[in-house]
């Protein structure tokens, strides 16, 4: 439906020789219009929901040091377990896999997955992919440097 200015509105009513009172009657009965409708989408709007990152490393014992680690960062509804990123991840892909693009060009991992698959397969899933492109896993011993620490740095 066209939205129509209300000063237009009345400018054509009285154009058209409508009764002053009429006119006034009708723009009333139009705002009265548009304030319940402004108030039924405000009742019917959905919250959007609460999500959560997935991909912290804290590494205190020096496990991940040597390594060179990269991945993907994700979010996922708050609510749901970590450990249903990667099933989500996979589901996704087999969607895009059936899809005509992704018959000609099917992704076999879940790095590919998460670099060549569009958002619209990890919407559906309830999982956003923050990244197309590989992290690197930087590990942490998860401590602050005191300031006497800091001096041996420079």
């Amino acid at each position: 439906m066209a939205k129509v200015d209300l000063d237009i509105l009345q400018l054509v009513l009285t154009r058209n020789n409508v009764d002053a009172r009429m006119t006034a009657k009708i723009i009333s009965e139009i705002q009265e219009e548009i304030k319940l409708e402004q108030m039924e989408n405000k009742e019917n709007k959905v919250p959007a929901a609460k999500k959560k990152y997935v991909f912290i490393a804290c590494d205190p014992e020096g496990v991940l040091e040597d390594q060179e680690l990269t991945g993907y960062v994700v979010q996922i509804p708050e609510d749901e377990s970590e450990f249903t990123a990667t099933e989500k991840i996979t589901i996704a892909a087999y969607e895009y896999n059936r899809t005509r693009k992704g018959r000609r060009n099917p992704v076999k991992t879940i790095a590919e997955a998460c670099e060549f698959v569009p958002a619209k397969f990890f919407k559906d899933q309830n999982v956003w992919v923050k990244n197309k492109e590989a992290a690197f896993l930087l590990p942490t011993d998860n401590i602050i440097p005191t300031e006497t620490k800091l001096k041996a740095f420079e």
